[in-house]
């Protein structure tokens, strides 16, 4: 995600959905039943064997955006603890009052066709296990990739490569000459920068979002 969108350090969003029978997450659950449903979903996670190269990248639609939703909120918790700790409770009871509800708008905004941002989602076998989202700008040339990340149960399987591979492709054949990409700097992101370097980002501006209390 893009600085411009969304303060602090732009994040990583996951996404996936379930089937094979498995139920839908929805809105509708409770906490007890979500937490039974995690741990369904990462047992099963894990004894899948998934391979990247067998990953369709395919056009998000409206069908995904619940599941998006729910994983988005208990993926994101987290990175939003990390901000709360490097903040303190005073400064962060402030800038980060909203990280849940901004970030589940923002989430919700890539999926309507006036957002400018094309969203994609990496799934095997049914399984929803990425998603990425990416901005094209004909006047300068210039691709971006925003929103994105892989379920954590999948992360090392090669799916960010494929998704990140794919979107860059996109741009070329769109004519960018450039493709840019923001993250955070924080340890929670680390993953986040590893991955973009492997996926030939080589140059950056660093950059940090400072506060005080008054």
């Amino acid at each position: 995600m893009s600085d411009r969108e969304y303060h602090p350090a732009p994040i990583e969003g996951i996404g996936w959905q379930l089937s094979g029978g498995l139920p839908l997450v929805g809105a509708s659950l409770d906490n007890a039943d979500a937490r039974r449903l995690k741990a369904t979903v990462s047992d099963w996670a894990h004894g899948m064997n998934i391979d990247s190269s067998k990953v369709l990248i395919r056009t998000a639609d409206d069908s995904d955006a619940r599941q998006l939703q729910d994983v988005r909120r208990a993926a994101f918790a987290p990175v939003f603890a990390s901000f709360r700790a490097i903040l303190g409770k005073e400064i962060s009871e402030v800038t980060q009052a909203r990280d849940d509800e901004a970030q589940a708008e923002y989430l919700a905004s890539l999926f309507l066709p006036s957002s400018g941002w094309e969203l994609y989602v990496a799934e095997q076998e049914g399984l929803v296990v990425g998603f990425v989202s990416i901005k094209l700008n004909l006047e300068t040339s210039m691709g971006e990739i925003g929103l994105n990340a892989v379920h954590p149960d999948f992360a090392g399987a090669g799916i960010g490569t494929a998704m990140y591979d794919a979107v860059l492709e996109r741009m070329r054949e769109a004519g960018m000459h450039v493709a840019t990409v923001s993250t955070g700097g924080d340890s929670s992101h680390a993953p986040a920068r590893r991955a973009y370097q492997k996926a030939g980002f080589n140059v950056g501006i660093p950059s940090i979002w400072l506060c005080q209390r008054l």
